[in-house]
């Protein structure tokens, strides 16, 4: 079985998940997200331990692999509407400057000598 797949996807107190058959619903403070789970695995959802948990139907190859990829893909989904998407850059060295942007914080400025 897979290691990934078994455990459990717990998710905070402002995370909202719905399962409606194979359709997942995750809804939070960053926005709504959804996912169609492929028909080899089965979502179910614990409300009560505010959990999802993923299992497969059988144990050919195919069920094999999608059972611990539809775990994950709900994992993100939930840290997505909680957290939201960050990307950090490290820049070492010298001879140049990184900085944000004043005006709009999405862009960097690099000052290369």
């Amino acid at each position: 079985m897979s290691r990934i797949g078994k455990q459990p996807v717990d998710y905070p107190a402002g995370v909202e998940v719905k399962v409606n058959g194979q359709k997942v619903e995750v809804k939070g403070a960053k926005g709504t997200l959804s996912l169609d789970a492929h028909s080899h695995v089965l979502v179910s959802l614990d409300a009560a331990a505010r959990k999802v948990n993923v299992t497969r139907k059988g144990d050919d190859r195919l069920s094999r692999s999608v059972h611990g990829l539809t775990r994950t893909l709900i994992a993100n989904m939930i840290e997505g509407v909680h957290k939201g998407f960050e990307r950090r850059l490290v820049v070492y060295g010298l001879g140049y400057k990184a900085e944000l942007d004043k005006k709009d914080k999405r862009n960097v400025l690099l000052k290369l000598g």
